[in-house]
């Protein structure tokens, strides 16, 4: 296993906004995306719960919803609260920086585990559902944003890229696009990613206002990141396959990685269930 640094991967949040005040967070979000959950064991069976917000953020922790990934009213105030702008990384596959795999028939997908077109190769790695809410923020309100489409890629338990990192050039695995529908919600399956050297554990994602314009790379809304929590990524890198991320993990926290450091209260995915059974987690996505 090759072991790679992610240089690049830093925190251009340029166009930060400032966060929201502790009650229009609570409005805009419903505990869905800053839930904390209790973690009841720390065995390979065990379940998983939401980490800390950032100790400055504000935010208290809330009890999630019944239905992951609920909106709340359209016609709430939410400010300024936008989902932080990010690096894409070194390892987008989105044309920026080398290949370009939304244009390539197959990238529509919700199952990400495998990979798609010409490559057969099958991500190892504990399941999880990421469960996202895209919602319209720009007007001031928070409306379910219907029609959007997300495109979501992370590294493999072993904390590599397919497309980039040499072994799994030829793959294309952990890479997929998703439409919203109605509500703004889209899921993704896919694996539990790893912790690599120098970078928390986190998901990237890119919001487009269309599945056309995601799967032609144009019109981009936002390039951001998903964090997350610490008791889940402890939980799960207790299992076999994942020994080098328990490692990694120590060697960093959310207020030292270098692109979640500034903040991340609206970065930081709530997450459930266990290992055995499979983990969700769920994030609000205000654009």
């Amino acid at each position: 296993m090759s072991r790679h640094h992610d240089e690049h991967d830093r925190g251009l949040s340029h166009d930060l906004p400032t966060l929201l005040s502790r009650r229009r967070t609570l409005a805009l979000l419903g505990g869905a995306g800053l839930a904390v959950l209790s973690a009841a064991c720390a065995s390979d069976g065990g379940t998983a719960s939401s980490g800390r917000s950032s100790p400055d953020d504000g935010a208290p922790s809330a009890t999630p919803p019944d239905v992951p990934g609920s909106v709340p009213e359209s016609t709430v105030e939410v400010g300024d609260g936008e989902m932080p702008e990010e690096t894409t990384g070194p390892y987008p596959a989105d044309g920026s920086n080398g290949v370009n795999v939304l244009t390539e028939s197959g990238i529509v997908r919700s199952d990400l585990t495998r990979s798609f077109g010409t490559a057969s190769g099958v991500a190892d790695g504990v399941p999880v559902t990421v469960d996202l809410t895209v919602l319209d923020v720009s007007g001031g309100t928070g409306s379910p944003l219907g029609g959007a489409a997300v495109y979501l890629w992370h590294c493999t338990r072993d904390g590599e890229y397919s497309l980039y990192s040499s072994n799994i050039a030829d793959e294309n695995y952990l890479r997929g696009v998703q439409a919203t529908d109605a509500a703004g919600r889209l899921t993704f399956s896919t694996i539990f990613p790893g912790a690599y050297s120098g970078r928390w554990p986190h998901m990237h994602f890119e919001v487009y206002p269309s599945l056309s314009a995601a799967t032609t790379a144009s019109s981009k809304l936002r390039t951001s990141q998903l964090a997350l929590p610490e008791d889940a990524c402890r939980l799960v890198y207790a299992t076999e396959g994942y020994e080098r991320s328990l490692r990694n993990l120590e060697q960093t926290s959310l207020d030292s990685d270098n692109v979640f450091s500034d903040g991340y209260s609206l970065q930081l995915a709530s997450v459930s269930g266990s290992v055995d059974g499979g983990m969700t987690a769920t994030l609000t996505v205000p654009v």
